[in-house]
């Protein structure tokens, strides 16, 4: 899916959010544990009552790959799923991937090629040959950890360069937005840290951003889109435990569905004030 695609599902939808699909077999209602699948069971069902209101789905490889081959299968399915609903969801593995070259290269045909993913999540680490191998496929897209919003991004991500007074997550993007494109380069940055984004924009007006944490994680969607919004919205704001888990029971699909649309509402709004529809 390339950026005018995005954008226009974006406007057709009245939404940025993205659905982050962390399914923890641990967490998901009990009564799924009978089916043959039941994590793929679950991300169904989740889908099916959200695919109205989100335009982006972000499942997140560790909850698979912990699970081995019976994993493996739940994602593959999962992504399946997606691809049957034409045109209505961007995908994203959460794989935060980055690798020497050649590693790279493999990594990028497996999530953007086997798999069919829109976008990929890659560490910038290791820099630009690790990063470049997924930024060659026609129509995808690397979203790039910028700056996170766990506890440990103060370890190395706010780290301030004392001859330039540039923070890390500052010379990551200022270094990263030469190696792509508007159009298939995408950053990462956690909602808790909303009131960055203004430094961000300064930087990188003009791409789109990829913004977990919030919902469960605290972050408020009002502030990121105050910051973070640009003209082409520029936003997908991800949502995970808030929506998924919001209930255990029986009725979790249809109170994911409900959660989902409160958010769609709120950016509806939003798009709307800023003539974005």
């Amino acid at each position: 899916m390339n950026k005018k695609e995005l954008f226009e599902l974006i406007k057709r939808k009245k939404s940025f959010l993205c659905v982050g699909l962390d399914s923890d077999l641990a967490k998901i209602p009990t009564h799924l544990l009978d089916n043959e699948d039941p994590v793929f069971e679950f991300n169904k069902q989740i889908i099916e009552a959200t695919i109205e209101f989100a335009v982006a789905y972000k499942p997140n490889l560790a909850f698979y790959e912990s699970r081995g081959s019976v994993g493996i299968r739940s994602l593959e399915k999962t992504i399946a799923y997606l691809s049957k609903c034409k045109n209505e969801a961007f995908t994203i593995a959460d794989a935060k991937r980055g690798d020497i070259g050649n590693t790279s290269k493999e990594y990028a045909k497996t999530f953007l090629d086997s798999y069919g993913f829109d976008a990929v999540t890659v560490a910038p680490y290791m820099g630009e040959d690790s990063v470049s191998p997924f930024l060659t496929f026609r129509d995808k897209w690397v979203a790039l950890l910028a700056l996170t919003s766990n506890k440990g991004a103060f370890d190395f991500q706010l780290i301030e360069n004392k001859e330039n007074g540039k923070r890390l997550f500052e010379e990551v993007l200022e270094t990263s937005k030469k190696w792509g494109t508007t159009d298939n380069l995408m950053y990462v940055v956690g909602a808790t840290k909303a009131e960055m984004l203004a430094d961000i924009r300064k930087i990188v007006p003009n791409h789109f951003l990829l913004v977990p944490g919030v919902g469960a994680q605290g972050g408020s969607l009002q502030e990121v889109a105050k910051y973070g919004l640009n003209s082409q919205c520029g936003l997908l704001v991800n949502s995970s435990r808030g929506i998924i888990f919001k209930s255990n029971d029986k009725d979790f699909a249809k109170t994911a569905g409900e959660e989902a649309k409160k958010l769609q509402e709120q950016m509806a709004q939003i798009l709307d004030v800023k003539n974005l529809l």
